[in-house]
């Protein structure tokens, strides 16, 4: 399946760039994601997807393909698995950035595939659920880029000097820190994607009777295995 989206954040594309590139940083702006480790090319992690009762936890890893800093393109690779399950999930996302004057145009185009049970909800529902959740992680860029401008120095591991207020606020006597943003780290694991509640009351009606149809028959599976272990 393939998708294709577009927004614009608040920044010149150059620093936009090295925000983007910054996986550590913009990972609390994407539903579900939590990064485990990150060496600068290769991201480890795990995504929590929330389908009515059921919840599913994706653990898998994502590298960059293409970094091309001149003309502001990049393709991140994407794969995991159910944790406790048999199904899996592929991406590839190609992003470019353009200047719009002192804006930056980003087009994202998303190839994906999953298989288990978010794959029943269909082509439909999963455009809608994508739609939004690209939505919501590029105001939630936006907000991050105007509130710390310019922290991305470096990208990724590389860039381990935080903002030029936690520099103040580490010294002795400095002030108060400001608040953190979400913690992307294993202490503080992401909220699962809910995608009844992202996907709108519309959509929901579609997606919550096979939701709760799945959760029945993971019951019932459940029964007969205690059952049979007595």
């Amino acid at each position: 399946m393939e998708l294709r989206h577009e927004f614009t954040v608040p920044v010149p594309v150059d620093e936009a760039w090295r925000a983007l590139l910054d996986i550590e940083r913009v990972a609390p702006c994407l539903p579900g994601t939590t990064v485990q480790e990150f060496d600068g090319e290769k991201v480890d992690g795990t995504v929590k997807v929330k389908v009515g009762p059921v919840t599913l936890t994706y653990r898998g890893t994502a590298v960059f393909e293409e970094r091309d800093e001149a003309a502001h393109r990049m393709v991140l690779k994407a794969s995991g698995k159910e944790v406790r399950g048999q199904g899996t999930a592929r991406a590839t996302v190609t992003a470019g950035l353009t200047a719009s004057g002192e804006a930056t145009a980003v087009s994202v185009h998303t190839e994906f595939a999953v298989t288990g049970r978010p794959a029943q909800i269909g082509r439909g529902v999963m455009a809608e659920v994508g739609d939004r959740l690209v939505g919501r992680f590029a105001d939630c860029l936006s907000e991050e880029l105007v509130r710390t401008p310019g922290a991305a120095a470096g990208t990724g591991a590389a860039a381990g000097a935080g903002t030029a207020e936690e520099a103040v606020a580490a010294e002795p006597g400095g002030p108060s820190a400001p608040a953190a943003r979400a913690d992307a780290g294993p202490a503080g694991a992401a909220e699962p994607i809910d995608l009844v509640r992202t996907a709108g009351l519309p959509v929901a009606r579609r997606i919550v009777p096979a939701a709760l149809a799945a959760g029945a028959a993971a019951a019932a599976v459940a029964v007969i295995v205690r059952r049979r272990r007595r």
